[in-house]
């Protein structure tokens, strides 16, 4: 049973640290059968934006496991998610 993260926290290391990253969205690929996770540690960028991360995750799996993402075609894929959430945002 896949259980509801949105609007949680998850804890990442970071630089040696541990920082606290509120969970914003997930969603699941039928291109790449895997399911996403974006969140955000509300660091923000060079471009005055909050910076965003998506990773892959298992949602059966109940320690939420992040997986890097590296395929080119599925960071294009993720891209294009983010660029229509952001546009919804400023509709």
């Amino acid at each position: 049973m896949n259980r509801n993260i949105e609007n949680e926290k998850i804890q990442l290391e970071k630089d040696g640290k541990m920082v606290d990253c509120d969970i914003l969205f997930t969603f699941d690929s039928e291109d790449t059968m895997k399911s996403y996770v974006g969140y955000t540690d509300h660091t923000v960028a060079p471009n005055g934006r909050k910076n965003i991360y998506v990773s892959a995750y298992n949602p059966l799996n109940t320690n939420m496991q992040l997986e890097n993402i590296t395929d080119q075609k599925e960071l294009a894929m993720i891209y294009e998610v983010l660029r229509q959430f952001d546009e919804e945002a400023n509709a």
